[in-house]
């Protein structure tokens, strides 16, 4: 749950800023002057306020993208970035160890982040496998010790 009211609270700091940018934009470009009392709206017949509307458009777009690229590389639980990236498979040996993908895996371990090299699917899915008990063993060993 924490996962999605986190991308929830970036997409709305990002709203914020593109509204952000919107209201500056309307604020510091002129307003246009009335043609026979008629006040009519700059967009698709002022060429520079076009362009403006277009960017910030570009900028809302940019942001989101950043938004969701972001959270896809940041773990279920605790909301960190992913680290270590390591190669596995190859082309070379793709019967034996599968096709290529880049693991992450968060820094307090719980869990890894298998991503595709290649993606042969237009909605082929990210793999987030949960460690549970990673220390376990560890925890275990301990207590026969003592």
């Amino acid at each position: 749950m924490r996962y999605w009211a986190y991308l929830a609270a970036k997409l709305l700091v990002a709203w914020g800023l593109v509204a952000g940018a919107w209201k500056l934009m309307n604020a510091l470009w002129p307003q246009p002057e009335p043609f026979m009392r008629v006040q009519l709206e700059p967009f698709a017949r002022d060429l520079g306020y076009t362009v403006a509307v277009m960017l910030v458009g570009l900028f809302a777009v940019g942001l989101v993208y950043l938004v969701i690229l972001d959270q896809r590389y940041r773990c279920r639980t605790c909301l960190r970035r992913l680290r270590m990236p390591l190669s596995k498979g190859s082309w070379n040996e793709l019967v034996l160890m599968g096709p290529p993908r880049t693991e992450y895996i968060c820094p307090f371990g719980h869990g890894t982040l298998r991503v595709p090299d290649l993606r042969l699917e237009t909605n082929e899915p990210l793999d987030w496998h949960p460690i549970d008990d990673m220390w376990k063993e560890l925890a275990e060993l301990q207590d026969t010790r003592k």
